[in-house]
């Protein structure tokens, strides 16, 4: 009784300390955060932080593979590959002379793909003639390319860059790399520059290597096939039932004036967000950012809308039969990130997840070890739209996913019938506010934060309101949105069952039960 008391008082201790540091975090960013829209539209946000002479940048645009065509998934990601690829001064030998080539290799592909593409009547000598023509179109387009294949990555490399790297994901694509404070003016002609004068150089050798990453990461991998037709079972209207990396049909068909007419259309200022964070001053550093990205035209902001997912009125089942790793993976339909119960939904995902005394972890792994791993999160496959509450586990050798599903819904019936209790709650909160702050410790981090919640709120400030917001969730409110949420009507569920051969794991001493 006395060490619960102790840790009551501990935690109050530790939940004030983090209040006050969470205030003066807060007081100390407006301070030292500068915001300004410029003229064409882009949002540029500069956050002093002179603690080491270098600096970092993110740049959010509000596209992801939910913008994606019909026909032609996948274009978000294969531009985010292209914006590698240089410029018209950047990665080419000679641009004019690039430029005709290239107009060429698009000419060739588009008589081959209508040639390859008849319904009937397709001419087999025709057709393999006109696929030559367009390789070799390909070929002396290549010539023109510089000797090194990513000559923008050189530049930044050789001038001190360091973790040049970028994602696409459902919902925005994002571009991120460090640089010395003393490379600000050289950072901003080249960020600016990859979106002023983009060039489709060597795009059908890069859908090669995007093809093949999804041949490794899906086609040949059950997890991945199992993942990808899980998702398209749960979304039947809404765009998230299309994979990022793109349908393979689509990899083998659009073309670089696809991903030319992507960028057109998504690539706008109105729709960027750049942050920069480090040891700059925004009054000499807001200039030379300005200088260099308002020369990006100013083009209307694209529609956004999607088709909205209906709601679901049974449980859908995907099961798959391999000679692998048994998988369970459930998942329950919850609104997007603005509803009212967004952080309720954060405040579950704590509860049920957060290390090894999150529920899930001692109900499945440490009490009845029946799985090697469970977690329960928000936030799938996006935020940004309706999405999934999802759940998974991975059954140890001698259970099955059935059982794996049975101890989870034990769970999630515990927490629709009884309050959490007021310890597990107070952990929520402070556990919020703790890694709040540590997620504002690198420069990276706090860039990618602040640049998203001013592309999602049109206002950075929301990255601190989320923990006055988790502070107000009340054990009513997990109860609520629980019984709301998991219902059998609701959940779509997805398996990989082991068949054939010896059993995963069989032979290397682990046994039903586990360690």
């Amino acid at each position: 009784m006395k060490f619960r008391i102790r840790l009551i008082q501990t935690t109050v201790v530790c939940f004030v300390l983090f209040a006050l540091a969470l205030g003066q975090q807060v007081a100390s960013f407006e301070k030292r955060t500068t915001v300004k829209k410029l003229a064409n539209g882009l949002t540029i946000i500069i956050c002093e932080r002179p603690e080491a002479p270098v600096f970092s940048f993110f740049t959010h645009v509000d596209a992801g593979s939910v913008q994606d065509p019909m026909g032609k998934t996948g274009l978000a990601h294969m531009f985010e590959h292209m914006a590698f690829k240089g410029t018209d001064t950047i990665g080419t030998r000679d641009y004019a002379g690039e430029k005709v080539a290239l107009a060429k290799v698009e000419e060739a592909y588009a008589a081959y793909l209508a040639e390859r593409d008849k319904p009937v009547d397709r001419d087999e000598q025709k057709l393999k003639q006109l696929e030559q023509d367009w390789k070799d179109a390909i070929a002396a387009a290549d010539k023109f390319s510089a000797p090194y294949t990513n000559e923008f990555g050189k530049i930044v490399e050789g001038e001190g860059g360091e973790g040049m790297n970028a994602f696409t994901d459902y919902d925005e694509t994002g571009y991120h790399y460090s640089f010395p404070v003393n490379r600000l003016e050289l950072w901003a002609y080249l960020e600016s520059e990859r979106f002023l004068h983009p060039v489709m150089r060597q795009f059908y050798k890069e859908r090669n290597v995007v093809i093949e990453e999804r041949r490794m990461r899906t086609d040949s991998n059950p997890t991945g096939r199992l993942v990808e037709q899980f998702t398209e079972e749960a979304f039947v209207a809404h765009p998230y039932h299309r994979p990022t990396i793109g349908w393979i049909s689509d990899l083998n068909s659009f073309s670089a004036t696809d991903a030319q007419h992507f960028f057109d259309k998504y690539y706008v200022p109105a729709n960027m967000v750049v942050t920069v964070v480090g040891d700059v001053r925004a009054a000499e550093a807001m200039p030379v950012v300005e200088k260099y990205f308002s020369r990006i035209p100013a083009r209307p902001k694209p529609d956004t809308a999607t088709t909205t997912e209906p709601p679901q009125n049974s449980e859908r089942t995907v099961v798959l039969h391999e000679q692998s790793q048994p998988f369970y993976i459930e998942g329950y339909h919850r609104p997007d990130y603005r509803s009212a119960d967004d952080q309720v939904y954060d405040a579950i995902t704590d509860l049920m997840s957060n290390g090894r005394t999150s529920r899930l972890y001692r109900a499945l792994v440490r009490d009845k070890q029946i799985a090697s791993d469970a977690e329960g999160f928000t936030g799938y496959p996006g935020n940004k739209y309706p999405q999934l509450f999802t759940f998974y586990a991975l059954p140890i050798p001698g259970h099955k996913p059935q059982e794996i599903g049975e101890a989870i819904h034990a769970e999630i019936e515990r927490l629709k019938k009884e309050d959490i209790s007021d310890e597990e709650l107070k952990m929520i909160k402070t556990r919020a506010k703790a890694n709040l702050i540590r997620s504002l410790g690198s420069n990276e981090g706090l860039a990618f934060a602040l640049g998203l919640n001013q592309a999602r709120y049109d206002d950075w400030r929301e990255l601190f309101r989320s923990v006055d917001r988790i502070e107000k969730v009340t054990k009513a409110d997990i109860r609520r949105v629980a019984n709301l949420t998991f219902v059998p009507e609701n959940r779509t569920v997805g398996m990989i069952e082991f068949v054939g051969g010896p059993p995963p794991g069989a032979g290397a001493g682990t046994q039903g039960g586990g360690q």
